[in-house]
């Protein structure tokens, strides 16, 4: 062979072998996984929503000054995260403070348009997985009546905080941990999980290791009362206390509604609080299976005002929203865009109109989980319970936060 050909040989081989290096590149170099979709999403001013508000602006300078109560109390140089953008307390009551004065001023539509799109970032939540839509529900503050005595009419416990229960922080054992608990109680030189529904109500002892607040007359009322995680207890004296979440047992929350679909007793089209109570008081033989499908079970505090969001704040009807804490941001001003009830003269439902209104994220929820759930305090009343009961409605929710001045 030649030696030019022993060249163009070698050069054909170096040639080939680099293809090759090339073409395994993946394997010997793989590509960093894609990043996730943020789950909040800052928006162009030209892609903000139109910033009318169907309550004209009532009682949100209140709401408002709740959040601010709330972010008065923690450090300043705490942070609040936006999708991909990270804000510091201080910068958020900045925002909220600038915000209520606004509001204040009662300005009209189209300047609350040209202000936000003047002064304000806009985040959109990405919405559930399927849809790219958020799902509203509504909650309320329902009323019972009670004693403070047990007897024959007055029998369904609404226990306190019970005495061996324990809230464990696991970050105490691992970084890796962070952000995680567990809630148990001491069995032998071990800590176990916590009795679910069903042992709760037939232990009869239990009433030793949570003192009753109180006894209530109707079962299903009970369970709805710790859906809702506050309500207001009608006593035989004429008075009232009202009562608010404390804790739970740490078992997983089941949805009944969802139990009662799958089994075919109730069309989903129908589903509502009002459906659901209605069906198990004409089937009290299902009652036990039922309820006891949900393990959760919620104890309660009673406080003096309220009800009082996860922030420590009293909620404000038609503000307040109940939010996952791990996706959006506590606290901070929000905007939505769904559906609600319009309710004739007999309390019956005539029809849905679209509704936006700026809103406060100052709650959570045990079912209230990820980007594409929101759940709206309504207050109480017959109107609060229609909107509570029956809102399951699709829609858009946007979050706030002033315009970081340049340096």
């Amino acid at each position: 062979m030649k030696k030019t050909d022993r060249l163009l040989s070698a050069g054909k081989r170096l040639t080939l072998f680099i293809t090759l290096l090339t073409a395994a590149g993946c394997a010997f170099y793989p590509k960093p996984p894609a990043k996730p979709e943020a789950e909040l999403v800052r928006l162009a001013v030209e892609e903000y929503p139109d910033f009318s508000d169907d309550l004209f602006l009532d009682n949100l300078s209140y709401g408002i000054g709740k959040s601010l109560e709330y972010l008065n109390q923690v450090p300043a140089e705490r942070t609040f995260r936006f999708g991909d953008d990270v804000y510091s307390a201080l910068h958020l009551i900045r925002s909220l403070e600038t915000l209520q004065a606004f509001v204040e001023s009662r300005p009209g539509p189209a300047a609350v348009d040209r202000f936000i799109a003047d002064r304000y970032r806009v985040y959109r939540s990405k919405g559930g997985p399927e849809s790219g839509q958020v799902l509203f529900t509504g909650y309320y503050e329902p009323h019972l009546k009670g004693s403070l005595i047990s007897d024959a009419r007055y029998r369904y416990p609404v226990h306190a905080m019970p005495g061996d229960l324990m809230v464990i922080d696991l970050s105490l054992f691992s970084e890796d941990l962070k952000g995680k608990r567990i809630v148990g109680r001491v069995k032998g030189n071990t800590v176990v999980p916590y009795p679910d529904r069903q042992a709760i109500e037939a232990d009869k002892g239990f009433t030793q290791k949570a003192p009753p607040i109180a006894w209530v007359d109707d079962r299903i009322d009970l369970f709805f009362l710790q859906i809702q995680g506050s309500g207001r207890i009608y006593l035989t004296n004429g008075d009232f206390i009202r009562v608010h979440y404390h804790g739970s047992n740490g078992q997983p929350y089941r949805s009944i509604g969802r139990l009662l679909i799958d089994q075919g007793k109730i069309p989903a089209e129908e589903m509502s609080m009002q459906r659901l109570k209605a069906y198990l008081q004409t089937h009290p033989d299902e009652v036990d299976a039922v309820l006891n499908h949900n393990p959760s079970y919620v104890f309660f505090k009673t406080e003096t005002s309220g009800p009082i969001g996860a922030i420590g704040v009293d909620l404000t009807p038609g503000r307040s929203v109940a939010v996952d804490r791990r996706v959006f941001p506590m606290a901070a001003p929000a905007f939505l865009q769904t559906q609600i009830p319009v309710v004739d003269g007999n309390g019956r439902i005539d029809r849905w109109m679209d509704f936006s209104a700026f809103a406060l994220n100052q709650d959570t929820g045990g079912a209230i989980r990820g980007p594409g759930r929101v759940d709206i305090f309504w207050g109480n009343g017959p109107y609060a319970e229609i909107a509570a009961g029956h809102m399951q409605h699709k829609g858009s929710f946007f979050l706030l936060v002033l315009v970081p001045e340049v340096p």
